[in-house]
């Protein structure tokens, strides 16, 4: 665990004591420029494809990516918003934990970071380690070694994002989260280019029901892995 980010790791959230972790940590890692070469990746992938066996690359290159980015998104962002820590998440800087399956555990990083000296004032500056020096990388390269296409894996990072505001207005309702929105609500990045988390969540009305529906925007193709259902947030007619 990183000291600096114990006050994050508490009752439901306790489990992500283990998940960012220094160098020190003993378990063994493979740095992320290493995974995400086409022979690892390849190797990994069907570590965790044995499981659903017959399944489709891109679907098990979705789900896989889910787990990914559940251990990541959610103690990064939280670390960021809640106790305004800024934490080294550049691809080339990270290593990661799999388990026996390929499924990851966590991340090994250079360093516990710092909190920021000024708290920026721009979500966009704020999130720049994630967004541009780790999701971009790393979506760009998975999409062109499973040939999925970028808008799935970018939705499932952007699901976890939603999902995780969501946890902390419930959970500390006083808390300004209002960077986090503004990054999931802006069409276009500042130097013009398409914002790829902009809304990747929908509340829907449906006939019947009191409780607006959550629904994700772009379908994480979980229907291509064997034995697995549609997920409850998916948006394919008559999921």
């Amino acid at each position: 665990m990183i000291p600096a980010l114990a006050p994050l790791f508490i009752a439901d959230f306790a489990h992500y004591r283990d998940v960012l972790v220094l160098e020190d940590d003993p378990r063994p890692a493979v740095p992320l420029r290493t995974l995400l070469t086409p022979e690892v990746f390849s190797s990994v992938l069907n570590r965790f494809g044995a499981q659903y066996p017959g399944s489709d690359r891109r679907g098990l290159a979705s789900i896989w990516s889910k787990y990914y980015f559940t251990k990541l998104i959610p103690p990064v962002v939280a670390a960021s918003l809640m106790l305004d820590h800024r934490l080294p998440l550049r691809l080339e800087q990270l290593q990661v934990m799999l388990d026996e399956q390929g499924m990851p555990l966590g991340f090994k990083l250079p360093d516990p970071g710092q909190r920021w000296a000024l708290a920026p004032t721009d979500t966009f500056q704020r999130f720049d380690e994630l967004t541009e020096g780790h999701l971009r990388p790393f979506i760009d390269t998975v999409a062109i070694l499973t040939r999925l296409s970028p808008k799935v894996l970018w939705s499932n990072a952007g699901n976890y994002f939603e999902w995780l505001l969501g946890v902390l207005a419930s959970a500390i309702p006083q808390a300004d989260l209002s960077h986090g929105h503004d990054l999931l609500n802006a069409v276009d990045l500042p130097d013009g280019r398409r914002n790829r988390l902009y809304q990747p969540v929908q509340y829907i009305k449906v006939a019947g029901q009191v409780d607006l529906k959550r629904q994700r925007r772009v379908c994480c193709v979980r229907y291509r892995v064997g034995g697995l259902a549609v997920c409850e947030n998916c948006p394919l007619p008559n999921a």
